[in-house]
C-alpha cells in the first residue's frame, strides 16, 4: 500500500538504480532516434534530479514542521530563524522542480538548445528566497535582543536543533550525490547549502545551552549569527548562479578539454577553446592545429580523436564543434 502511494505521487525509485554511467557522443542526443527499451540519457539524469528534490523537500517539510512546534512553545528567536530559513530552503524546491521538469522538454524551433538555462533561473529564484529568509531571521533577532524575553523548554529546543542538523544532512547528502551525478551545478550548491544549515541548526543547541547557564542574551545572538551565516550563503550561490548565466566555465572543466585535445593523435597545439553550460550540459567548441602534411581524411580522423578523448573526460559534454586547421611548419 506504502509503495502504491509514493508511486501515485512520483516518488518511487525504481528504475532510478539502473544509471548508464558509459560516456555520452556529443551528437548523441541529436542522432539517437525512439527506440524501445532506450531512455534518452537527458530525460535519465534529469529525473534524478526531480526524484531528489521531491525527497529533499519532503525531510525539509517535516524538519521546519518540527522546529515550529518548538518555536511556540520555547520562544526562541534562534530556533525561529533556523526554522524559517528551513522552510524557505524547502521552498527551493520548488523553482528547482519546475526547472528540472522544463529541462525533459524536447528542443524546438524556438528554443533550438531545449531549456537547460531554465536551470540557471531557477538557481537565481533560489538566492532571493534564501535572501528574504535571511532579512525576516535578521528582524526578528534585533528586536529579541532591544526587547528581551524568556525563553522556556530549553531541553525541547535543544532536540529541535538537532532535529534541524539531522534533517539538513540528510537533504545535503540527497542533494550533493545526485547533482554530481548529473553535472548540475544548482543542485550541488543547493546541497552544500543545506550542509551548512545543519552547523547552524547546531548553534541553536549552543544557545540553548548559553540560557540554561544563565545568558539570556545568548538567544537572540545565536540568531543573529545564523542570520549572518544565511547571507554569506546568499553571496556565494549569487556568485555561482550568476557567473553560470554569464556563461562562466569552471576552471577545471576547461583544463579537462585541453586535456584530452592535447592527447589527441597528430594534434600540434591548442589553438582555442570555448564552453558553456546550459543546464547541466556541456557545450563546447575548439580549434585545433594539427601537421599541415595531414591528408583530410587524416585532419578528420584527429578530429574524432579529440571528440573521444573528451567525452571520455567529461560525460557532461552534449555538443563539442571541432575545426582543425594546419599547424606552423
Amino acid at each position: 500500500m506504502i509503495a502504491r502511494v509514493l508511486d501515485w505521487f512520483g516518488f518511487s525509485s525504481r528504475g532510478q538504480g539502473h544509471h548508464d554511467h558509459g560516456h555520452r557522443g556529443p551528437d548523441q542526443g541529436r542522432r539517437q532516434g525512439h527506440t524501445h527499451g532506450v531512455v534518452d540519457p537527458t530525460i535519465t539524469t534529469t529525473a534524478r534530479g526531480i526524484w531528489a528534490i521531491k525527497w529533499s523537500f519532503v525531510i525539509l517539510a517535516v524538519t521546519a514542521a518540527l522546529q515550529l512546534v518548538v518555536v511556540f512553545v520555547s520562544d526562541s528567536v534562534a530556533l525561529l530563524a533556523d526554522t524559517i530559513h528551513n522552510i524557505a530552503d524547502a521552498g527551493t524546491a520548488i523553482p528547482l522542480w519546475v526547472a528540472f521538469v522544463l529541462a525533459r522538454r524536447k528542443p524546438t524551433q524556438t528554443f533550438t538548445y531545449g531549456y537547460g538555462r531554465v536551470e540557471d533561473f531557477a538557481g537565481l529564484a533560489i538566492v532571493l528566497i534564501i535572501l528574504l529568509s535571511a532579512l525576516v531571521a535578521g528582524y526578528e533577532a534585533v528586536a529579541r535582543v532591544i526587547h528581551p524575553r524568556p525563553v522556556m523548554q530549553l531541553g525541547w529546543l535543544a532536540a529541535a536543533g538537532v532535529i534541524g542538523f539531522l534533517g539538513n544532512e540528510a537533504v545535503a547528502v540527497f542533494r550533493i550525490r545526485t547533482g554530481r551525478q548529473i553535472n548540475s551545478a544548482a543542485l550541488v550548491a543547493d546541497g552544500y547549502h543545506a550542509r551548512t544549515d545543519g552547523l547552524t541548526s547546531l548553534a541553536v543547541v549552543l544557545g540553548a545551552f548559553g540560557v540554561w547557564m544563565g545568558y539570556a542574551l545568548a538567544d537572540p545572538i545565536i540568531g543573529l549569527i545564523i542570520t549572518a551565516v544565511i547571507l554569506g550563503i546568499v553571496w556565494q550561490s549569487a556568485r555561482a548562479v550568476l557567473t553560470r548565466m554569464l556563461d562562466g566555465v569552471e576552471h577545471a572543466t576547461i583544463g579537462e578539454l585541453h586535456h584530452a585535445a592535447q592527447h589527441a593523435r597528430g594534434v600540434v597545439s591548442v589553438e582555442r577553446i570555448r564552453a558553456r553550460w546550459l543546464g547541466h550540459r556541456l557545450y563546447a567548441e575548439m580549434t585545433l592545429a594539427v601537421d599541415p602534411a595531414l591528408s583530410l581524411a587524416d585532419a578528420r580522423k584527429v578530429a574524432e580523436d579529440a571528440k573521444e578523448h573528451a567525452c571520455g573526460h567529461l560525460p557532461a559534454l552534449e555538443s563539442l564543434h571541432v575545426e582543425v586547421v594546419p599547424g606552423r611548419p
